[in-house]
């Protein structure tokens, strides 16, 4: 059974960089690309950033571009999402997801999804 599990959401002041972690167990990921979403408060989830199953592609929202890092260890079937210059605007629950091959721009292409962690950017 698939099972996607996120780390490193933690509170942090408006500057801060934090490291996400999202960990795969029961599948490989060399075949999937890897979507990272959030969701704030009253808001829909957002997707952000993307990594192919070849790493050779990545994709990110403008809301985040310059600021986050995609990335991806298939030997540790991890992906991270690297934020620096963090905003209280960042503030949300994110979300890994993982797709065939390719990414896609809505959720709704992504069947398998991790339970989410918490990112707080406040004074």
């Amino acid at each position: 059974q698939v099972q996607l599990a996120e780390s490193g959401g933690a509170l942090v002041q408006p500057g801060g960089s934090l490291r996400l972690s999202c960990a795969a167990s029961g599948y490989a990921l060399d075949y999937y690309a890897i979507g990272w979403f959030r969701q704030a408060p009253g808001k829909e989830r957002e997707g952000i950033s993307c990594i192919s199953s070849s790493g050779s592609i990545t994709y990110y929202a403008d809301s985040v571009k310059g600021r986050f890092t995609i990335s991806r260890d298939n030997a540790k079937k991890t992906v991270y999402l690297q934020m620096v210059s963090l905003k209280p605007e960042d503030t949300a629950v994110y979300y890994c997801a993982f797709r065939p091959v390719v990414c896609k721009e809505r959720a709704d292409e992504y069947g398998y999804w991790g339970q989410g962690t918490q990112v707080t950017v406040s004074s």
